[in-house]
């Protein structure tokens, strides 16, 4: 019988694309989601029945336990950016994480993968860092020989980063960045979900690895890159750290007082903290190279999926051409 993949959060982004590949491997995939009948695109991932989407909630041992039954190999996938409720940062990224690679202890998983963050680290100011950090120690004391992968910002045709920005660019004249300075270095979703299968097949050796992409620049220069593709010019507003905090707060008050109505999706407290520090692969940190995969960049991807927000959409290089041809 095909080995079983069990991924928690298998719907999401960076899940979606680990789900793929391994259906590809001919492993059966289970994924774990709070939400199964907003998955059912998962499906033709592989032939009828081999990827199946099941009900999941990561804060309670049954649930969890149910959705690993017979499984093989183990990903956690699982994040949130919200500090509060009951899906909060704590509950989710370090109890939500420790739970999962305990019982696939207990029940005697072979391989677990678990997706972190490049900047998760205990002496961070930021709560999601910590939380991250501590999901990791979690991890590993209960599953000494996980593998532990810690991306950069990740970008792809769903991603939350430039398809959010190349949006903004329809509003108006300006672009303003909290943290215009600050580095980062993109990796492509197949490329981390590259990674992740290579640990699945038993062909990672355990412990952390840091994945960024071919090149680190700046949040301004990546806005750069972005306007280019999408053929728009914006005057780039970078904006300063305590102006951003005070932006943070007031939108992080609105959606308390509002019960949870309004949803602080555009700036939080907590994100302008970890933008004061570079998102970049640390010196030394095992990456892609002890993988042997070799990072795809920007350029190769962009173009693919932001064409969209070019002033005419797709239509925007058939104009571009006519404006070459000859006038009679």
């Amino acid at each position: 019988m095909s080995k079983l993949v069990t991924i928690y959060g298998g719907s999401g982004f960076v899940g979606r694309h680990i789900a793929r590949r391994m259906a590809r491997n001919g492993w059966r995939v289970r994924v774990a989601v709070r939400r199964p009948n907003e998955a059912i695109f998962v499906r033709p991932y592989g032939a009828v029945g081999q990827v199946e989407p099941v009900f999941c909630n990561i804060r309670d041992d049954a649930s969890v336990r149910a959705v690993m039954e017979g499984a093989d190999a183990v990903v956690n996938c699982v994040g949130t950016f919200d500090a509060t409720g009951r899906n909060n940062f704590e509950a989710v990224q370090t109890e939500g994480a420790g739970r999962i690679a305990r019982i696939a202890a207990e029940m005697g998983v072979a391989r677990m993968v678990h997706i972190s963050a490049i900047g998760a680290s205990h002496d961070s100011r930021s709560r999601y860092a910590r939380s991250k950090a501590a999901g990791e120690d979690a991890v590993r004391t209960a599953f000494s020989n996980a593998v532990i992968l810690r991306p950069s910002v990740v970008f792809g045709v769903e991603d939350k980063f430039f398809n959010r920005f190349a949006g903004m660019t329809r509003m108006g004249p300006f672009l303003p960045l909290v943290g215009a300075r600050s580095r980062f270095q993109p990796v492509y979703v197949d490329d981390v979900a590259h990674a992740a299968e290579l640990a699945l097949l038993g062909q990672a050796a355990p412990g952390i690895y840091e994945l960024g992409g071919p090149e680190a620049k700046t949040f301004r220069e990546l806005m750069e890159q972005m306007l280019q593709v999408i053929r728009r010019r914006r005057v780039i507003i970078g904006l300063p750290f305590w102006f951003g905090a005070l932006m943070g707060l007031v939108l992080d008050f609105a959606q308390r007082i509002t019960l949870g109505l309004f949803t602080n999706s555009i700036l939080t407290a907590d994100q302008v903290i970890t933008l004061r520090s570079d998102n970049v692969v640390t010196e030394g940190a095992r990456g892609f190279a002890d993988l042997g995969i070799t990072p795809t960049p920007l350029e190769a991807v962009l173009p693919e999926y932001l064409w969209r927000y070019r002033p005419t959409g797709e239509f925007e290089a058939m104009r571009e051409s006519a404006g070459h041809l000859p006038h009679g």
